[in-house]
């Protein structure tokens, strides 16, 4: 009887085995795809002076792996755009992939420090950015943001929530 119960035991776990064994490694697309995963704070204070910050993290896939750059390479591969201006905000270089790493893709997650920055005010109202009116002690601030990888395919475009810039 316990030769039995043994064996079964033996059976469900080769099952278990050969089903997994089966499953294709993801397909990604060759063009990267990104998505917004958190920022660590949701509020900071202006300054031109560059004393405030924020994670900004964000998940990809890429079905060829080359998302990133090599280190004797120059040039950046995220751009993030602030929505109030339209100008870029930031660049940041991702770093190259080993290429055993890349034999199905990669994914993975990538964080970056974001420091804070002036609030902008309507352009009617002739106030000088980084000023601290009554009238408006905060601006919604969001990114959008894209990678382009070494085939220089462009990304979808990802819009943050908002981040609450306390202008006062």
């Amino acid at each position: 009887m316990r030769a039995f119960y043994n064996i079964s035991i033996l059976l469900g776990l080769f099952s278990v085995l050969f089903y997994y064994s089966c499953i294709n490694a993801p397909k990604y697309s060759e063009i990267p795809e990104i998505e917004f995963i958190s920022f660590s704070n949701l509020e900071m204070d202006q300054s031109p002076l560059n004393s405030d910050t924020t994670i900004l993290s964000i998940g990809f896939t890429d079905g060829d792996g080359d998302i990133g750059f090599e280190m004797e390479t120059t040039g950046e591969n995220i751009f993030i755009i602030d929505n109030r201006t339209e100008e870029i905000f930031d660049r940041f270089r991702v770093p190259s992939i080993p290429p055993e790493g890349a034999n199905n893709g990669v994914s993975g997650e990538i964080n970056m420090v974001l420091l804070n920055t002036c609030c902008v005010f309507p352009p009617q109202d002739s106030i000088p950015n980084c000023e601290s009116p009554m009238q408006y002690p905060t601006n919604d601030l969001t990114f959008t943001i894209y990678i382009v990888d070494r085939a220089g395919n462009k990304s979808n475009e990802i819009i943050t929530p908002p981040i609450t810039l306390n202008c006062n």
